[in-house]
């Protein structure tokens, strides 16, 4: 491989000779072989919409010379368009604050507007990495405005996929509005409720955890970039500061501003566990509909068997014509593994020290995963089971039929312990409520089956408290 010496304070290294990024990228590379995993592409693509900015308004203020500037917009832009991708290489675990990845931006950027500007790749005299990339700027205030832009970049397509997934269920639930059921808590049998009740829940249960994420976005959208190394703003400025974050607000498309307290917002990622906990929040929410689905999908004939969940794979590779819930089993091991990123995130938001945190690597890597990886389970789960599953309504009434919590309809007329004491015979004996209470002379038939009404019991009220 052809190689090209670069200096930085610690020496000299031997840098790939075609590469893009530098010396520090390649310290880097040597220093953090751990896991494979690059910084997402979002958090690339963030990192050089506020590089971009930061030339910009340099440039506006003089700071800059127009070439340099204009060459550095055009390598922001370049990328952005979808070159130069190979050339982000640092390890997701790596230094603290984010600085490795940082630096592999600003020399790519770098070393591509210098060849824009007739120069060649490793020089940087016509456009330096930390002297014109970086001018104005710090790890420290460019790594968590990026950071904050990626998880905004992605909110729509995280909320928009909670509320398909809502909208698929709210279909069902009114599709099913007419099926009867045995309720259950406890894993026990409770008193009727329709399928199309029960899937309402579900889906305004998605539907809440999508407005969390509303309100914990708002958050942010306050960024430090203009901060630099501790808050203070050195080698930047409040005018730099409000003309950056102006430029990447219009250049990304949504509204951002200056943080009130650059020091609070430098020192902590109590915004992003906040941001995390939203989704931790949904993926819970998530979790049980996945199981909900596994649990009145079982069978088919030795389980509940209430619903029928579609058919998208074989179940197994030793019994022939076996199916599984395959797609909520998938969804139950991604909500396992937000809510993991989340611990993982809070654990290291709660390790800042002073006047900075330095696990933002660690945060916005899990930030990033957890939001992408939902957002794209709720959207298997509405597509491929919530839409085509169906119900089996001669099931549904058989297992309703048999239970005998129907029996607690009658504890306003004939009290709570009289009711058990024939809901406990009719477990023992096998015969139905009904016939129960007709033998004991305890209610007449009409009047009894107004009580009893499966219709009655799903709705407000007291079933048969008009003929009392």
């Amino acid at each position: 491989m052809r190689t090209r010496t670069e200096r930085d304070p610690l020496g000299e290294l031997q840098v790939p000779a075609d590469a893009y990024y530098g010396i520090q990228t390649a310290r880097a590379l040597a220093n953090f072989a751990i896991s494979d995993l690059r910084v997402p592409a979002l958090l690339v693509e963030a990192t050089i919409q506020v590089k971009k900015a930061a030339a910009r308004a340099n440039t506006d203020l003089g700071r800059l010379d127009a070439r340099v500037g204009d060459a550095i917009v055009q390598a922001a832009d370049e990328i952005l368009a979808g070159a130069l991708r190979d050339q982000f290489v640092v390890d997701v675990y790596q230094a603290g604050a984010g600085t490795s990845h940082h630096m592999n931006t600003n020399e790519v950027l770098a070393n591509r507007a210098a060849e824009l500007l007739g120069g060649a790749r490793g020089e940087y005299t016509r456009v330096h990495p930390n002297d014109h990339v970086n001018m104005g700027q710090s790890t420290n205030d460019v790594f968590p405005t990026a950071t904050r832009v990626t998880l905004l970049l992605g909110r729509g397509s995280l909320v928009g996929a909670a509320h398909g997934l809502a909208a698929a269920l709210e279909q069902k639930a009114s599709a099913f509005a007419d099926v009867a059921k045995v309720g259950r808590t406890h894993l026990q049998d409770a008193v009727p409720i329709t399928l199309g009740q029960e899937i309402a829940g579900w889906a305004a249960n998605i539907g809440k955890g999508a407005a969390d994420l509303d309100l914990t976005s708002a958050q942010l959208q306050e960024v430090n970039l203009g901060a630099t190394a501790v808050g203070t703003g050195l080698n930047a400025g409040d005018d730099y500061a409000t003309l950056a974050v102006s430029y990447l607000s219009e250049q990304i498309g949504l509204d951002l501003f200056p943080a009130e307290n650059r020091f609070r917002v430098t020192q902590s990622m109590g915004d992003i566990l906040a941001w995390s906990g939203a989704v931790r929040r949904l993926a819970v929410e998530l979790d049980k509909v996945a199981s909900d689905l596994r649990l009145l999908s079982m069978g088919p004939r030795a389980g509940l068997g209430e619903l029928i969940l579609p058919a998208v794979q074989p179940g197994s590779s030793i019994m022939p014509g076996k199916v599984n819930p395959s797609v909520p089993e998938m969804v139950n091991q991604v909500c396992y593994q937000v809510i993991g990123c989340d611990a993982a995130i809070a654990a290291a938001c709660s390790a800042g020290q002073l006047e900075l945190n330095v696990m933002m690597p660690v945060i916005a890597w899990n930030a990033i995963h957890a939001s992408t990886i939902l957002g794209r389970a709720m959207t298997a789960l509405a597509e491929r089971t919530v839409q085509g599953m169906d119900v089996d309504r001669e099931r549904c009434r058989e297992l309703l039929d048999r239970s005998t919590a129907v029996a607690t309809a009658l504890s306003p007329f004939l009290g709570y312990a009289a009711t058990a004491a024939i809901a406990k015979e009719a477990v023992a004996s096998g015969r139905s409520i009904r016939e129960l209470v007709l033998e004991r002379g305890l209610m007449d038939a009409d009047r009894l089956d107004r009580v009893l009404s499966v219709e009655a019991m799903t709705r407000p009220g007291v079933p048969g408290r008009e003929d009392a």
